[in-house]
């Protein structure tokens, strides 16, 4: 696999090989309008459900025979699929191809992240297990509807309660629930992560590769490396990659008069309606002190340092330190230390993107 790398004079990417075939995902439609969560990613590598979009269509075409599908195969990096679309686009033979709503879904704006989670793990949960069996679920636990449980080999989890029969709960590869918690699915800890002592866990909610989790958590996506690992609330949220925040940050996902969140769009450059309930979308690299409270439908951009006396801005800027400017060698070596804490390093990669994008972030101030 050739691992995605973002420029902004091209959106065409071959991403892997699988049985001989090329697969391009096009993300030139979309990528705007994704903010912040496609700046440092192709949108296939976003992480909705258990999978990226990217590991979906690995998943699928894997399980299928790719002796008719087309070479090279160029995809819509924002359709999410499910087996049976992917079957229809894979085989059909130049039809006019009829689709039922239900057969994949396509991410728009960035609230569509957390809003079309539940039917994303749904999808996912039926896709990685079929025709396999869970580890044993250990006899300290409390669980309801265990035949929609599924834990992975290495998977730790004892003494909490597991209530599947409000959607499907997923524990991935050598992943740590401790003791004391309340799971409510569909929920996914995905490979590595950690769910600590005494957290609440509402459907639908995604905790990414080595993240860590804690506190009060509803309908959310951590997509990996991230850390809500505190008390403090966290609904209808999205958190990028190597994100923090810090003890007893919570976040607003509704507004006191019930009525419409506006959340920031790059595409548009203005606010837009997101619904009723919207809470925090944080980019890549951006952490929040201890005991931030972000407002109704707040969007954080990449690499942002935020602390500050009563609610921060609803929409904070790329490269923020507080209400100032993130130098970027500064930015490199903080971020540098956060990867260590996980076993990581900031790669050369990293640094070219990031500085591309604060120096873009520059010049057109």
């Amino acid at each position: 696999m050739v691992p995605s790398i973002y420029r902004r004079d091209f959106y065409l990417e071959i991403i892997c090989n699988l049985a001989g075939m090329a697969i391009i995902f096009d993300d030139s439609n979309s990528k705007e309008d994704l903010y912040p969560f496609a700046v440092v990613r192709n949108v296939a590598d976003i992480r909705i459900g258990i999978l990226t979009i990217r590991e979906k269509w690995e998943t699928i075409i894997s399980q299928l025979s790719s002796s008719t599908i087309p070479d090279p195969l160029v995809i819509q990096s924002s359709i999410i699929p499910t087996r049976s679309y992917a079957e229809k686009i894979l085989f059909s033979k130049n039809g006019k191809l009829i689709f039922d709503e239900v057969e994949f879904k396509t991410l728009r704006h960035a609230s569509d992240i957390f809003k079309l989670n539940d039917w994303a793990l749904r999808n996912d949960f039926e896709l990685i297990t079929a025709g396999r069996q869970s580890q044993k679920i250990s006899s300290t636990n409390k669980v309801i509807s265990a035949e929609n449980i599924f834990i992975e080999e290495g998977a730790v989890v004892e003494h909490s309660i597991l209530n599947a029969s409000t959607g499907p709960i997923y524990i991935g590869k050598n992943a740590l629930v401790m003791e004391g918690n309340f799971i409510r699915g569909p929920f996914a800890l995905c490979e590595g992560a950690t769910v600590k002592m005494g957290s609440k866990i509402y459907g639908a909610t995604t905790i990414g590769p080595y993240c860590v989790a804690g506190g009060e958590i509803k309908n959310s996506i951590l997509f990996g490396y991230s850390n809500k690992a505190h008390d403090g609330y966290l609904g209808d949220s999205v958190l990028a990659e190597w994100c923090n925040l810090g003890a007893g940050t919570s976040n607003s996902n509704l507004k006191n008069t019930g009525g419409q969140v506006n959340v920031w769009n790059n595409s548009k450059n203005e606010y837009i309606k997101a619904g009723t309930k919207c809470g925090v979308l944080m980019g890549d690299y951006s952490r929040a002190a201890i005991n931030t409270s972000f407002n109704t439908g707040t969007v954080v951009g990449i690499c942002c340092n935020i602390f500050t006396a009563g609610f921060p801005p609803k929409h904070i800027a790329d490269f923020s330190w507080g209400e100032g400017k993130y130098e970027i060698e500064k930015a490199f070596q903080d971020i540098d230390n956060w990867k260590k804490l996980k076993g990581k390093n900031i790669t050369q990669e990293e640094k070219e993107i990031l500085n591309e994008l604060y120096h873009h972030n520059q010049k057109n101030k």
